[in-house]
């Protein structure tokens, strides 16, 4: 299964690095990133696959919640087929 996470706020050092790194450690695999700064917020989409991860996606919602707090930034996770539906024209 492949997730689309999204993560927004204010722009700050180590954002990438602790989201990258937690997922690592729960072996799930960055597809494909994209991040941009605009206008001071920090702006990033990730395409994450999940099939070989050790996390629930439910735990990982919950992880990431809390590291959003943190860090100061929103973090969302979708499943790919749910953004999929939800942005097709």
């Amino acid at each position: 299964m492949n997730a689309i996470i999204t993560v927004v706020g204010s722009d700050k050092v180590g954002i990438i690095a602790k989201v990258s790194t937690y997922l690592s450690e729960h072996k799930i695999n960055i597809i494909d990133i994209t991040q941009t700064i605009l206008s001071g917020n920090f702006v990033m989409m990730m395409m994450a696959e999940l099939t070989n991860a050790d996390i629930a996606i439910d735990d990982l919602r919950n992880a990431m919640s809390k590291m959003a707090e943190e860090m100061g930034v929103e973090i969302n996770i979708m499943s790919e087929k749910v953004f999929s539906a939800m942005h097709r024209v």
